[in-house]
């Protein structure tokens, strides 16, 4: 069983996969131990230096997450330390055999769900109970022993675009471990093998499944040698047709019937002159017959079992023949001849799929053996985040963070049409592995993929880009294609992750399972013909129009307005931009006098009722095209939601978005409004509006903050006045909302307070029906106070009704807001502030509970207190030490009495009973 994980950092650039590739050596995690059957006291973690020598270790540093928190549960400086002759490098167990380098206590490497992460920078930087970073960052390993998820967070920060490596342990009977081993390629990958501390991993190719063949090795003919190709068999049912193709002509030079009985090897020569080492050609392994493929016929377009594309020094094959036989593959590429005798390659890559020239490597012939293939000495090297870099913000969890497909661009002006191109990108906006993810192109005429790609192996920019397309495109793509390849429609582009192989090898019809995005398109008058791929793709959605006549010249499809997967309202035409920022038009000029007129979280009680929601409120009948609704969650960075609006509000001027019935618009899936955090209207892109930083008061239309996180605050700096967030407490235990309540400032911070639901109705606000007479003297919490004595004005003038409502909030705990005080006079009278008038309520059950914790004090305010206020707390202990105070005086009057009265009359001795009883009562 192979578990495919490739490293999100991997980068590296080989000419060919040998074992003695030249180039820079690297540290890397080669395998991991972490659950033993019983007692967990064989545990470990092997670094291997591909240099395969004894190398030092200083500036390493090994940290070993937790992902129940994401921080570090154990951190190992490794200066000082070296890796063994070999290049291997042990942390283990002190059970362990051979003893590690570094030993640990039984049990202290997690099960998991954990992660292992290999840093490169100073030491001092990483510390126990941190939290997960990828600054520095040279290798990790995300893993769990259970399927039951728990580490996403970690695989996101860690190993973008990769899924936590799930250690089975129903593998093998007793003990497994996690191997590292070369994939394909430069993609490194885990499995689960038998442990092998300080030796090399057991990595072997996979055999062919069950009646299948595959290519196992290879000869390339030179001077006087035949070329020949050993094929893998298990139990195979033909007939089978091996062809050899001419890479400058994509004619069959060659076409042989293969004789398949029984398993094991079977080996065909091949004449030198039509498999020379110096020319490029293709091997490819057909089902059928020599006679349905004759010498000198064209490529046929029917997919192969099994290909193998060489590039000889100094010559090409054609980019249909490589996309056609190894779509989404670079042909094998030899960069100078060799000699008469021949060059060797066998499958060494683990890689279950085929087709892919990247699992070969140059290593001795074994016709009739298991290939024999060295441990890699080539590096996945790795970039190393500079230090103090924060990583980018990722997409929320709602969203999955995966692939989106960020431009298509199928018609091209003129009949080259050799300027296609399917633009993808990473939401990280970093260099991510597209491991396991397929790119299949759908016909709308029969619903079939006409062409599958896979792009494993391949990488994103360091900006989360990869681009598809024409071979003639400028910049060039990472996945070259024939020009005309990308049809005009009606078809779709659609993204998967299938770690299994393309998606229509393991699902009937169109596939649906492992869908990350997808564009459905058409041209005029298509509708009806891309009906079957919208209603199984894109269901109630209408296929896009790439409408030339938009602008001049050329024009793509673009994704402008979300980040929403399978969602085509995302897209409108635009001039192309292949690997940059799309060329987005700018949104139509905003609506004026919309506001956020009340907001639910569906977190913020228990309440069976409590729900999910933002209600707006302006002018009645007014579009809402050019808003954006971003939400934004404490302590989390970049937004949470970007919803662009798209109604109208209705005839009270209302417009109504969540997880409530009869809503105008809906949350995305998964999303809601967070326990603390931001509710913002934004009149911009939705890129600039989700991203939060460059938002200024034209571009924040509203804002309500229910969150003191610094960070949050700052980046929302931009508004006008500091909002507050109002206490979220119902009086009545029920569902509670956050409601506007004053008519004349947006965003003025006495605007809002807690009270019940009321969506598409008038918000229930404090009245004056409701009111009761307040009168007390507080002091403030202020440095220079006390320095300047009676000087209060400028407190009773600022922030005063927020200061007062938190006070009588604390005594109430009832849900008391500043928008309570909106009526009540401050003043300052000898140095206290003092607090007139009236304080309303919601309700008279909200009234009686002000009244029993506020009492009025009248107007006797003395000089300032140090404290902030005089609580209820302060003045019972006042009055409990009064009445200690007067009982201590009352005591010692009685003694004083009773001493001057003994000594007015002396005690008579002589009628005394003397005994040790009688004298001590008379002495107390």
């Amino acid at each position: 069983m192979v578990v495919r994980l490739t490293f999100h950092l991997v980068a590296a650039y080989a000419v060919c996969l040998v074992a003695s590739v030249k180039g820079d050596h690297c540290l890397i995690i080669s395998e991991v131990n972490a659950d033993n059957p019983r007692l967990d006291t064989t545990e470990f973690v092997e670094l291997y230096h591909t240099g395969g020598q004894r190398a030092s270790l200083d500036g390493y540093t090994l940290v070993f997450y937790n992902g129940n928190g994401n921080i570090a549960y154990k951190v190992l400086d490794l200066k000082t330390h070296t890796t063994d002759d070999r290049g291997f490098f042990l942390v283990g167990s002190v059970d362990m055999v051979p003893k590690p380098a570094i030993l640990l206590p039984p049990n202290t490497v997690q099960n998991g769900p954990d992660a292992i992460a290999l840093y490169h920078t100073s030491a001092a930087r990483y510390v126990e109970k941190m939290n997960a970073t990828a600054v520095g960052l040279v290798d990790a390993i995300v893993y769990m022993t259970r399927r039951s998820g728990g580490a996403e967070v970690l695989a996101e920060m860690l190993t973008p675009g990769e899924q936590a490596f799930v250690e089975d342990e129903g593998v093998h009977e007793g003990d497994e471990s996690i191997e590292r081993c070369l994939e394909s390629g430069e993609s490194w990958v885990f499995q689960v093998a038998l442990p092998s501390p300080g030796q090399r991993n057991h990595c072997k190719p996979p055999g062919p499944g069950a009646g299948t063949l595959r290519i196992s090795e290879l000869r390339l003919g030179g001077g006087q040698t035949d070329g020949f190709v050993e094929l893998s068999k298990s139990q195979a049912a033909g007939p089978f047709v091996l062809l050899v193709l001419d890479g400058r002509t994509d004619t069959v030079s060659e076409s042989v019937d293969v004789h398949t009985s029984g398993g094991g090897l079977v080996h065909i020569t091949i004449d030198k002159k039509k498999m020379k080492g110096d020319e490029s050609w293709a091997v490819a392994l057909y089902s059928g017959r020599a006679s349905d493929f004759p010498v000198g016929s064209p490529l046929s377009q029917t997919q192969p079992l099994d290909a193998f594309v060489f590039a000889g020094p100094g010559d090409q094959p054609s980019n249909n023949l490589t996309e056609t036989l190894i779509p989404g593959r670079k042909a094998y590429q030899l960069s100078a001849r060799f000699g008469d005798g021949g060059l060797y390659l066998s499958r060494c890559g683990v890689a279950s799929w085929t087709r892919d020239p990247g699992v070969f490597w140059e290593v001795p012939q074994t016709p009739g053996q298991p290939n024999q293939c060295p441990w890699p000495k080539i590096c996945p090297h790795t970039t190393v985040v500079p230090g103090g870099t924060e990583v980018p913000p990722h997409l929320p969890p709602w969203s999955r963070g995966d692939f989106l497909i960020s431009e298509v661009n199928a018609d091209n002006p003129g009949s080259a049409e050799d300027g296609e191109f399917i633009e993808l990108w990473h939401p990280s906006g970093r260099r991510v592995s597209l491991q396991a993810v397929w790119l299949l192109l759908f016909s709308g005429h029969n619903r079939k993929p006409y062409r599958e790609i896979s792009l494993t192996g391949h990488f994103t920019t360091a900006q989360g880009y990869f681009l598809v397309g024409s071979d003639r495109l400028v910049p060039a793509p990472s996945v070259r294609l024939p020009p005309n390849t990308i049809q005009n429609g009606p078809d779709a582009v659609a993204l998967y992750r299938s770690p299994l192989g393309p998606p229509s090898a393991s699902q009937a019809g169109i596939p649906t399972q492992g869908l990350l995005d997808v564009v459905v398109y058409r041209l005029r008058g298509s509708d009806k013909d891309a009906q079957e791929l919208s209603d199984a793709l894109t269901p109630g959605q209408l296929p896009l129009l790439e409408d030339p006549e938009v602008q001049p010249g050329d024009e793509a499809l673009s994704r402008c307005n979300n980040l929403l997967p399978a969602d085509l309202s995302a897209f409108v035409v635009a001039p192309p931009t292949p690997l940059r920022e799309n060329s987005c038009p700018r949104p139509p000029p905003p609506p004026e006098g919309v506001v956020i007129s009340e907001v639910g979280g569906a977190r913020w009680t228990n309440h069976s009722q409590q729900r999910g929601f933002v209600e707006l409120l302006g002018p009645p009948l007014t579009s809402l095209q050019g808003l954006v609704l971003t939400v934004f969650e404490e302590h989390r960075a970049g937004t949470t939601m970007a919803l662009p609006l798209t109604g109208m509000t209705d005839h009270n001027g209302f417009y109504l978005i969540g997880n409530v019935t009869g809503a105008d618009q809906l949350f995305p899936v998964g999303a809601t409004i967070p326990p603390n955090g931001a509710v913002v209207l934004c009149s911009d892109t939705v890129t600039v509006c989700r991203a939060g930083t460059t938002l200024t008061n034209s571009t924040l239309r509203d804002t309500l903050v229910f969150s003191d996180d610094l960070k949050l605050l700052v980046k929302l700096s931009a508004t006008r006045g500091q909002q507050v967030m109002p206490v979220l407490r119902s009086v009545d235990d029920g569902p509670l909302s956050l409601s506007r309540c004053s008519c004349c400032e947006a965003r003025s911070p006495s605007s809002w307070t807690s009270s019940s639901p009321t969506p598409r109705l008038t918000n229930i606000c404090p009245s004056p029906a409701f009111s009761s007479n307040i009168d007390i003297c507080l002091a403030p919490l202020s440095g220079d106070w006390q320095e300047r004595p009676g000087n209060c004005s400028g407190l009773a003038q600022d922030h005063n009704e927020v200061d007062v409502a938190g006070y009588l909030e604390e005594r109430c705990h009832c849900g008391i807001s500043a928008l309570y005080l909106q009526v009540a006079n401050f003043s300052c009278v000898a140095g206290w502030l003092r607090v007139r008038g009236n304080i309303q309520a919601l309700s008279d059950h909200q009234r009686g509970l002000i009244l029993q914790t506020s009492p009025t004090q009248g107007d006797t305010c003395t000089g300032p207190a140090i404290n902030r206020h005089i609580s209820s707390e302060s003045a019972l202990g006042l009055q409990i030490g009064l009445v200690l105070g007067v009982l201590v005086l009352l005591g010692l009057s009685a003694v004083l009495f009773a001493y001057l009265y003994k000594k007015r009359r002396p005690l008579d001795y002589y009628s005394m009973e003397l005994n040790e009883h009688g004298e001590g009562l008379s002495e107390l």
